[in-house]
């Protein structure tokens, strides 16, 4: 069987020691700011927050172009010759690098693509899968794989809290009149991915301390969330008090492994500092 080699991008904030240590590829996104491009991993998100602190304007983001995909493939190919591509991607209904990776892909052999439909944990949580997958059964049949991978994405669950409402108003997200509404009722947005795509959905209001707690225990209530294993997604910023109380609780609920991911600058860019999510698979 032709070793099988797992690719995905940046936009899944997958920490890189979990990606050397399962051989997982993974190819940058882009942060445009002060019109210069940065490959997302190497601009430090302190820069972005320290920008906007000065200009009150937020960075640009771009996927990654199929020109990338094709280096990045060939260049897989040409390090791992006899080998499948297993590419998990970026949700294709927010932004067209998924696109652009299925274009790239039109003259490759031996390669499989899928769309994750989610974004930073939630599609760090199916890349994982399919990792451990391959750990369990090193000659599975490539479409095999991908069967039992997709099977997963519908059940990819992300629900995140922006850590304020000033990055999404300076990204356009969110009207000044509803961006001084929540402000002046500390109100919080969650967003989820549903069918793909980014909403709003639910309204909280009060400090993160509470509000972390009080996203939590409704994510729980709404998923049934496989109890080996949870991650939970932080921007710099977020206290280390509420990250302990958010393992306390995912202790008491069961889980076996929690692991908290930390906002790349690409996620960054919308989320803003102090930001908190949780991402799972459904049984």
């Amino acid at each position: 069987m032709k070793k099988i080699i797992l690719t995905t991008e940046s936009g899944a904030d997958l920490p890189e020691l979990l990606a050397k240590k399962h051989n997982i590829h993974v190819v940058p996104m882009h942060v445009i700011m002060n019109g210069t491009d940065y490959l997302d991993g190497q601009l430090p998100v302190e820069d972005i927050f320290n920008f906007y602190e000065r200009t009150k304007k937020i960075p640009s983001t771009a996927a990654t172009n199929t020109h990338e995909y094709q280096e990045f493939f060939k260049t897989i190919r040409m390090k791992f010759p006899d080998s499948v591509i297993v590419h998990v991607g970026y949700t294709s209904k927010a932004s067209v690098s998924y696109q652009n990776a299925l274009t790239a892909a039109e003259d490759v052999e031996d390669i499989y693509l899928l769309d994750a439909l989610n974004v930073t944990g939630g599609l760090a949580a199916v890349v994982m899968y399919a990792a451990a997958l391959l750990e369990e059964e090193p000659d599975i049949d490539p479409v095999r794989l991908v069967e039992r991978v997709e099977a997963k994405v519908q059940k990819s669950r992300l629900a995140f809290l922006p850590g304020s409402l000033d990055f999404l108003r300076a990204g356009g997200r969110v009207s000044n009149m509803a961006y001084l509404g929540g402000a002046l009722l500390k109100i919080k947005p969650c967003i989820e991915l549903v069918d793909g795509k980014l909403m709003s959905t639910r309204k909280y209001r009060g400090k993160m301390e509470k509000v972390a707690e009080s996203l939590f225990d409704d994510y729980l209530q709404q998923y049934n969330i496989d109890r080996q294993q949870i991650y939970f997604i932080y921007s710099i910023g977020l206290s280390e008090t509420i990250k302990q109380r958010i393992d306390e609780i995912a202790l008491q609920q069961g889980f076996k492994n929690s692991l908290w991911i930390e906002a790349g600058a690409m996620i960054s860019t919308h989320s803003g500092p102090s930001g908190f999510g949780i991402a799972g698979l459904e049984v």
